[in-house]
């Protein structure tokens, strides 16, 4: 079996990368390897051992900037930086990251299955882990445990609402933890890409 870490692999109707192996030898019985595989949409990680006759489907991985434009219902376009080729993608398809947070403009990498040269089938995108964006609306103030400890909901510049302190005021930047969907910090000022 030829295997080694970064090698993407399918398995069970799903795709996923090798980020450890380990070819074992017991005293009886076959000889096997020990996998930890990270599942490529959802980023769950998981074990799996193969027999050393199991033969592993491999499969072609590329990736390609693009830059977000615009939303039409649940459709989001996106076009290549290079080739200015655009494509879509249905919302239910994006799995792996909070949506509501992509501001138009923004260059992410997107992730393709490549069958043939022809046949590229969309896997997931990424955004930044942090990104900033501004205040367009701010709400009412959400008391919390504590007389001190006072919330309000905010309406950001992608029309999403977010918890954040209620000494924000409308345009204001904030730093925005797009994994946990949290609130960071206030920035002074704008960052030209919208993220760190």
């Amino acid at each position: 079996m030829n295997i080694r870490k970064g090698l993407y692999i399918q398995w069970n109707k799903e795709i996923f990368k090798i980020i450890d192996f380990l070819h074992v030898k017991p005293g009886k019985g076959y000889a096997f390897v020990r996998t930890k595989l990270k599942n490529l949409v959802t980023g769950y990680v998981l074990e799996n051992n193969f027999s050393a006759k199991y033969k592993l489907k491999k499969v072609k991985i590329e990736s390609h900037s693009y830059r977000y434009l615009y939303k039409e219902r649940n459709i989001f376009y996106f076009m290549n930086d290079k080739t200015y080729d655009q494509i879509q993608i249905e919302k239910k398809s994006i799995k792996n990251i909070n949506i509501e947070f992509l501001k138009e403009g923004i260059k992410i990498p997107i992730f393709f299955h490549v069958k043939s040269e022809k046949e590229k089938i969309f896997l997931f995108l990424k955004i930044p882990s942090t990104i900033i964006l501004k205040v367009e609306q701010t709400g009412y103030v959400k008391k919390g445990d504590t007389i001190n400890n006072t919330n309000k909901i905010v309406v950001l510049e992608t029309g999403t609402k977010l918890l954040v302190p209620s000494f924000i005021d409308t345009g204001d930047f904030v730093k925005i933890n797009t994994e946990n969907k949290s609130y960071m910090e206030r920035v002074k000022k704008q960052n030209s890409n919208y993220f760190t």
